[in-house]
């Protein structure tokens, strides 16, 4: 097949599975619809450290979990959800909540979307449970 057909083919196919993507709502980042998601994501990550108490974002994008291990996070990766430890972490507030950088090369940074009130509130709750 000649190039110039081949090369606007390709490009073609590639667009129409990221619209196909974007219209089935794959691209949408994970929500955790109660504390039970939360824990259950959490315990996919770390099934030997149950959580004692999870604390979730007013827009269920993230959850703040305490074990007896020490404190973590759950947050959404794409469509799916990830969590980390927070030992270690150095936590900034910024405009739209909360960056939290981690000593850990999988995922170095965090940016939470948070209300004034949990951006107040998160830092503490972590530093007191880590």
């Amino acid at each position: 097949m000649p190039l110039a057909v081949l090369l606007p083919l390709v490009v073609a196919g590639i667009a129409g599975i990221a619209v196909l993507t974007y219209l089935l709502g794959l691209s949408r980042p994970a929500v955790l619809a109660d504390t039970a998601a939360a824990r259950a994501a959490w315990c996919r990550e770390f099934p030997d450290d149950a959580p004692r108490r999870v604390v979730l974002s007013h827009d269920r994008h993230a959850a703040l979990v305490e074990t007896a291990t020490g404190s973590g996070i759950v947050w959404p990766m794409g469509a799916d959800t990830t969590a980390r430890y927070l030992s270690g972490a150095r936590i900034t507030r910024t405009a739209t909540g909360l960056r939290v950088d981690l000593p850990d090369y999988t995922a170095p940074r965090i940016h939470l979307a948070l209300d004034d009130d949990e951006a107040r509130r998160w830092p503490t709750l972590m530093e007191a449970s880590a």
